[in-house]
């Protein structure tokens, strides 16, 4: 800003910031929230320091035209005609309800029309509706905002600016086959409001939206269209003809994501749109996987993996829900034939100890793993059992004799009998165990979830037949000794339904140990920034206990794995078998894991045999890379050179572990650079009650639901559209029945997003009240008043740079007290609104600017300058 402020008072603002303000103002148009009752709070802004204004020369009373007297312009002057009106601000008023006996009197709606094709400039010499009307006001500015450039980075200029005059921000790419819901309209909210403050502050601004491919949802959701509208499955169509059917899927149906960031109003520059299966970013994808084989820290290796059964693949911990079940309890368990099943007990039973009258009660809540028992563990110093130390256990199903081993780690003496049955291959604590006494792993189920050949007698059936069936032959066998109820947590995929098994496979796994304490330096000596910071202690605990990372899926669509099996022409081994792990080579292509084949084996390359893997990579590994590879990374493109690394990162607070960390542990081993500078997590947005948002609860809200309006019956018709089982359907249709009987009225963008950052405190979660929501619309028709009034007198304005000190300093045109007085408010509430921006307090700044407005310039200023505006006008 070239301003000369040297003759200007210490708190005044040139015009540009505070246009900026002003613009934001309307832009983002926010509340503040009590935090004791949820009603908005008057800011604590008493605006004492006037005495460094400009005084009006001449005689400039102003007062008397209004028919103010000199008393009361005197307290406006030194600011203290506010104090006797200090109170809360009032609640947002809520949407009317239906009143019996006379109609209200409908309002006209105002649709905007043009001939002109979209992204020209909104025509709004028309008249103005009499109240504000989101949609009328909304229409054809972002098409026209897009059109003109406004929203991109110029290179050139990015380029030959230093670091701190750029702001670049990435968008948490939301999964292709969703849509927004209102957690992502607060990020959308959050993000937009930081990219236009900067770049109205002069910033180089670039906001880059995305989309994630999401493997494992979209493949369910094409597969359930294929099987649903077809009668056929992936495996009908083959690999190739299936992934082809994915991609057209994404084409026709994909979009719709897009449409709601562009109705949230969000700045993002399409030009650099991504998507993390699109060339660029597979090439980055197929880079980081074999510069991380090359340096060693990736490996294959055969461990317990958490495996959805219906899905027939390993899923990320994030996929994992858990319901915590306080005893015995029926639930429905995809692919199996009853209707419901019992979980929530504990089961004993017998093992017969080998030549002997003795027995060992064990107990488990999975009666079915008994078949894949290999040994029971016991405390060493527990004397009921030393005895036993060493001896055989005859199991009652097969012809395996199993040992009674000592295990301190795992065995409290005091739990139940002090004996565990130990199932390595199918329980993590066990799979412990069995490392530790280097018992035999067995493996008793098909991916699919059914008994396999291990099972003996139980061959063919599902896991939790299979465990009706146990229980009945233990009892026939006088080894059945009880049933008690047993609280319990049970892992459910969140993609499928289904229970979740641990089981064991060979995967590949990334050994993070060393960028895990990259990540945890970076962050303790202040390079990484973490807010608000109460959320250092959960990085901290998180990646000083981290594991390896599973990064192979068992699916069609996403990044398949690079890595490739080698033999020699006529060779035959088994590639799941870790004694030949060394067969394993990667590429960047096929020819140049050829080669590298063909000198490990010391071969021709025409006597290689390559095996591609046909796992594909977890989703999360692509999106770890997307800070970098959105800008052409591994390539020196000018837009990697530009604008990495990028400023910031705002995203929930539920993705700290499984993407932030990721993205700082790969940017740093990959760019040896940070991927941005500062991490803010918002809080998570629940329903009014407190409630996470879930699709059976009926209180998951698409954010163009609110903006627009939807009635009831389009609520209930998009539940019936869902996956949701019979009973869970009209339990979301009654919820929504007493939450929304009217459904929703049409709040707009402006008003949804100042809902959303009015609750926005630092380390609370958002208990959205959708009906206070429409109150903030009725702000905005106080705004659009205001507008319509100030227009009714001020028609050929042109604002400069320097409006507000030539309004100051020319003698022709003093100010009156009360100028002075509202552009001293206003001036004071542009600081404010800057260190609010620049702390992320978005609620404390919802709450100075709904005071600047509703207090300051509606109910005082506009009421001083009426009668003359009269007189005048």
């Amino acid at each position: 800003m070239s301003t000369d402020k040297s003759a200007l008072p210490a708190d005044y603002i040139a015009a540009d910031e505070l246009s900026a303000v002003l613009r934001l103002a309307t832009a983002t148009m926010e509340e503040s929230i009590n935090p004791g009752n949820g009603a908005p709070n008057k800011t604590e802004n008493t605006y004492k320091d006037q005495a460094g204004l400009p005084q009006p020369t001449g005689d400039a009373d102003g007062g008397e035209e209004g028919g103010i007297s000199k008393r009361m312009l005197k307290k406006m002057a030194k600011g203290k005609l506010k104090e006797k009106k200090e109170k809360k601000l009032p609640n947002p008023p809520k949407a009317k309800e239906e009143k019996s006996g006379k109609p209200e009197k409908e309002e006209v709606k105002y649709e905007y029309k043009s001939n002109l094709p979209p992204g020209h400039k909104k025509d709004i010499t028309g008249e103005m509706p009499a109240a504000y009307q989101p949609g009328y006001v909304e229409a054809a500015w972002q098409d026209w905002w897009e059109a003109s450039g406004y929203y991109s980075a110029d290179i050139k200029r990015a380029l030959a600016t230093p670091p701190e005059k750029k702001f670049v921000l990435v968008i948490p790419p939301p999964n292709v086959t969703g849509s927004l819901h209102l957690g992502h309209a607060l990020t959308s909210a959050i993000q937009d409001t930081l990219t236009r403050w900067r770049r109205m502050q002069g910033c180089v601004a670039l906001y880059v939206p995305g989309t994630d491919h999401a493997g494992i949802a979209t493949q369910s959701v094409v597969e359930k269209k294929l099987k649903k509208e077809e009668g056929i499955t992936r495996h009908d169509l083959g690999r190739e003809k299936f992934i082809s059917r994915v991609w057209e899927w994404k084409e026709n149906y994909g979009n719709k994501i897009c449409r709601q960031i562009r109705l949230m109003g969000s700045s993002v520059d399409w030009s650099r749109e991504a998507f993390t299966m699109d060339p660029r970013l597979s090439k980055a994808v197929v880079e980081a996987f074999c510069r991380f084989f090359e340096d060693g820290l990736i490996y294959r290796d055969t461990r317990l993996v958490n495996w959805s059964c219906a899905l027939k693949s390993a899923i990320s911990d994030i996929e994992v829900d858990y319901e915590e079940l306080e005893g015995r309890t029926f639930l429905p368990v995809p692919g199996h034939t009853k209707e419901k099943y019992e979980f929530g007990t504990l089961t004993s039973f017998a093992y017969k100890v080998e030549d002997s009258e003795e027995e060992i009660v064990v107990a488990t809540t999975r009666l079915e793993t008994m078949l894949g028992d290999t040994a029971v563990a016991v405390h060493p110093n527990d004397s009921r059992y030393t005895h036993l130390q060493g001896k055989r256990l005859l199991h009652p199903f097969n012809d395996r004799r199993i040992p009674v081993v000592t295990d301190e780690v795992l065995v409290d003496m005091a739990f139940g009998t002090g004996a565990v049955k130990i199932t390595p291959a199918h329980d993590p604590n066990d799979y412990g165990c069995g490392k530790r006494n280097n018992l035999e792993f067995i493996n008793i189920l098909t991916p699919e979830g059914a008994i396999n050949d291990n099972g003996g007698p139980f061959r063919g059936l599902m896991r939790y037949d299979a465990r009706l069936a146990v229980e009945k032959a233990l009892e026939d066998r006088n080894l059945l000794r009880g049933k008690a109820d047993n609280k319990m947590r049970l892992g459910i995929c969140s993609r499928s339904g289904d229970i979740i098994e641990p089981y064991l496979t060979p995967q590949w796994y990334v050994n993070c140990d060393h960028m895990a304490q990259q990540a945890v330096d970076a962050v303790r000596s202040g390079a990484l920034q973490i807010k608000p910071e109460m959320h250092k202690t959960t990085w901290y605990r998180w990646l000083e206990n981290i594991r390896d990372w599973c990064i192979s899926r068992q699916l069609w669509w996403g990044h398949r794995i690079p890595a490739y099996f080698a033999t020699q022409k006529g060779e035959s081994l088994d590639r799941h078998d870790q004694a030949h792990n060394d067969r394993w080579v990667v590429g960047r292509s096929l020819a140049a894991a050829r080669a590298s084949a063909a000198e490990k084996l010391g071969v021709a390359e025409d006597q290689v045999d390559l095996w591609q893997d046909e796992d594909v990579l977890d989703t999360w590994f692509s999106s770890g890379l997307f800070p970098f590879s959105v800008f052409g990374w591994p390539d020196k493109t000018e837009d990697f050179q530009a604008f990495y690394p990028t400023t910031l990162l705002e995203t929930g607070q539920d993705i700290l572990f499984f993407w932030v960390a990721r993205m700082v542990m790969m940017g740093l081993q990959l760019t040896q650079t940070l991927p941005f500078k500062t991490v803010y997590l918002h809080a998570m947005v629940r329903d009014k009650n407190g409630r996470k948002m879930s699709k059976s609860l009926g209180n998951v809200i698409d954010p163009l639901e609110v903006i627009g309006g939807c009635t009831l019956d389009d609520l209930y018709r998009k539940i019936q559209e869902g996956n949701l089982a019979p009973k869970e359907i009209e339990r979301a249709k009654k919820a929504q029945r007493e939450d929304f009987p009217q459904g929703l009225p049409e709040c707009g963008t402006d008003a949804l997003r100042f809902g959303l950052l009015a609750y926005t405190v630092q380390g609370r979660d958002v208990n959205l009240d959708i009906q206070r929501v429409v109150g903030y619309r009725n702000f905005c028709n106080k705004l659009w008043n205001a507008t319509r009034f100030a227009l009714t007198y001020v028609t050929d304005l042109v604002p400069t740079a320097t409006l507000a000190r030539s309004l100051l300093s020319s003698p022709s045109s003093a100010p009156a007290p009360r100028d002075l007085f509202i552009l001293s408010r206003l001036f004071t509430a542009v600081k404010e609104c800057n260190q609010c921006l620049e702390d992320y307090e978005f609620g404390r700044l919802t709450q100075v600017l709904y005071s600047l407005w509703l207090y300051d310039i509606c109910d005082l200023y506009l009421e001083l300058i009426k009668p003359t505006m009269n007189e005048t006008g």
